[in-house]
């Protein structure tokens, strides 16, 4: 399957160089430069790359070298001028850390992109002065990246994850990437050294290995070829200049839609005021991804010295994200923050903020529940729903699951509002499916609508089957991976599957179940992957408010008759991309999203400016 996948992609990519070319960005190689542009991509390598290189040859007095983790490679075959005897010799492209995968030669109107290891390959007398090189070959390995240990034998988790990442650097390797021109003697040498079976571990290229680079030419100031940009607005409610906490008490639950509105004005505020109310007695909140340019856990440290109570449940085990997660809790704990890392042999998953504030009439509890991590990176790339809220059940729910994340003791835990896993998700869903079909009638036809990332647990799958042969029509929306196959005569022929795909990576996840009129809405962090609903701790939350359900509603629906972006899965598990019929200018989901949430921003300015119009007349008079 992965050689089939690798055949797919390789034709992608020359249709993908083909356009680019069209457009004046042109993927070559250093042999076919004119004369001056080659000598100044020499020089350019000279002063800027080639102080960073350094060839290990491969002898008996040089044992063959460490290769890291998709690092890339160039095997080189050299010989002395008056010697037969040939020697290896491996050199590491110095990718990363600042130097670019392509060397640009642009002239005024054309980008000539130059993969660094080409030039590498082409300049070797300066690694080599002297020696003849006979051959140049680029290879990648790949390492085993599930390294990890048993929790229940840990005595320190934080030094079980540190362990991992360490075994990490050094895992086995199951993976040779290759050139195809490489000679069949020294793939078999690669193989052996390596540990690998040479035929079904070595995977040929006839294609640039290390595809992930070519996110630099993305990077390429070329506006014709980029997105309009796109400026998220402020939530309506969020509008108000008064303290966002009066805001959540007087105007009700707000439903905030990342990237369309802001992640700062909204989230980040949300923790930022929560740091300097003098009224705020208490934050907690859970991690499962941040980054550097996130402001949350500078105004979790300002609340610290500020005397708040703050408890933080960092989940350690975040896949490729450990070590930054690691430097992020020992800051914390630094400045007297309460950290945790969640409960052993479960990964905390849910994206939940609790701030604890003393109103006028006592004690108020304040909630974010969101559908994606507190990252300001990802706020702007990917699409992710957010609940603030002082509804009282749903303040209680998530009291005691934090008490559960910070202690790990698991007495029976009765939530009154939110879906919680590992315990209270998946049968909670399976008894809705379950109910949407008993409710199901002609009269009062059952409907279930879920968006979502993935769909892979085989008793979900196994019940949506069972709803579409009872009659319910089940709409899905679900971006990657999705085991049920809809149309299928007789099991599944009321299902139908849409992928979405477009400019926003679709995030979010909604739960709908049309309940016989008595409709209900949830929006959380669980996927309806076996691992989200059995092994992860996970916070589903019920959205009550009609506003907010429409809102949702329409979300959903807007996707669902996507012409543009959306792609049908067949009964065979295939997909087929959507074209417009009547309309050309169909926009796709997503652009109608903007270009909505620009019109209810310039619509809520206008009302804003016409109110304080009307206090200016007001006080000249």
């Amino acid at each position: 399957m992965i050689r089939r996948l690798q055949h797919s992609k390789g034709e992608i990519f020359r249709d993908l160089i083909g356009l680019l070319a069209k457009h004046g960005i042109v993927l070559t190689t250093y042999d076919r430069l004119p004369d001056a542009q080659r000598e100044a991509m020499r020089e350019h390598y000279f002063e800027n790359i080639f102080p960073l290189v350094t060839p290990l040859a491969m002898d008996p007095a040089h044992p063959f070298p460490f290769i890291s983790n998709l690092s890339l490679n160039l095997l080189v075959t050299l010989q002395q001028a008056d010697e037969s005897s040939r020697i290896l010799a491996r050199v590491k492209v110095p990718v990363g850390a600042g130097v670019p995968r392509f060397i640009d030669a642009h002239t005024d109107d054309t980008h000539y992109l130059v993969p660094l290891e080409d030039v590498m390959a082409h300049n070797l007398d300066l690694l080599f002065p002297g020696m003849a090189i006979n051959s140049c070959e680029v290879f990648r390995v790949t390492r085993n990246a599930n390294t990890e240990h048993d929790e229940e034998q840990a005595d320190d988790l934080l030094v079980l994850i540190e362990a991992e990442l360490r075994d990490r650097k050094f895992a086995p390797i199951v993976r040779l990437q290759i050139d195809q021109t490489m000679a069949p003697l020294h793939r078999g040498m690669l193989a052996a050294e390596l540990g690998l079976d040479e035929t079904d571990d070595v995977y040929e290229r006839d294609v640039l290995i290390g595809m992930h680079d070519l996110m630099e030419i993305a990077g390429l100031d070329i506006p014709e070829l980029h997105d309009a940009p796109h400026h998220p607005i402020t939530n309506d409610k969020l509008q108000d200049e008064r303290n966002i906490f009066h805001i959540i008490r007087d105007a009700g639950p707000i439903l905030l839609h990342h990237p369309y509105e802001s992640f700062a004005t909204s989230v980040e505020r949300f923790v930022r005021e929560a740091s300097t109310d003098p009224k705020v007695l208490a934050i907690k909140m859970s991690f499962y991804r941040t980054s550097a340019d996130t402001r949350i856990i500078e105004s979790l440290i300002e609340a610290a010295r500020n005397g708040k109570q703050v408890a933080v449940v960092i989940e350690l085990k975040a896949r490729f994200d450990e070590s930054a997660n690691i430097g992020w809790a020992s800051r914390m704990e630094e400045v007297g923050i309460h950290v945790t890392y969640g409960v052993i042999g479960v990964k905390t998953h849910a994206k939940i903020a609790l701030v604890v504030r003393k109103d006028y009439d006592g004690l108020r509890r304040y909630a974010h529940i969101g559908t994606g991590n507190y990252h300001a990176g990802t706020a702007r790339q990917y699409a992710d729903l957010g609940l603030l809220t002082c509804d009282k059940d749903i303040a209680k729910d998530l009291t005691e699951l934090f008490n559960y994340l910070t202690t790990g003791c698991k007495p029976s835990r009765r939530y009154r509002a939110i879906l919680a896993g590992p315990k209270a998700l998946k049968r909670p869903l399976l008894d809705k499916i379950g109910r949407e079909i008993e409710r199901h009638t002609e009269t009062q036809p059952g409907l279930i609508r879920f968006k979502c990332n993935a769909i892979e647990d085989a008793d979900i799958a196994r019940a949506l089957y069972r709803a579409s042969q009872a009659g319910v029509t089940v709409e899905l929306i679900v971006r990657d991976t999705c085991r049920l196959r809809p149309g299928v005569p007789g099991l599944s022929e009321t299902i139908s599957v849409v992928s979405i795909v477009g400019r926003f990576l679709e995030h979010s996840r909604i739960y709908y179940f049309r309940n016989g009129g008595d409709e209900e809405y949830f929006i959380g962090s669980a996927d309806l992957m076996t691992r989200n609903l059995v092994s992860r701790v996970e916070v589903l939350a019920p959205v009550a408010e009609p506003a907010l359900r429409e809102e949702l509603r329409y979300i959903l629906e807007t996707q669902l008759a996507d012409r543009r972006s959306a792609w049908d899965m067949q009964p065979d598990g295939g997909y087929v991309q959507r074209r417009p019929t009547d309309d050309d200018d169909a926009k796709d989901s997503q652009q109608m999203l903007i270009e909505r949430a620009a019109k209810r921003d310039f619509e809520a300015n206008r009302l804003r400016n016409r109110k304080l119009r009307s206090i200016a007349r007001r006080t000249i008079r």
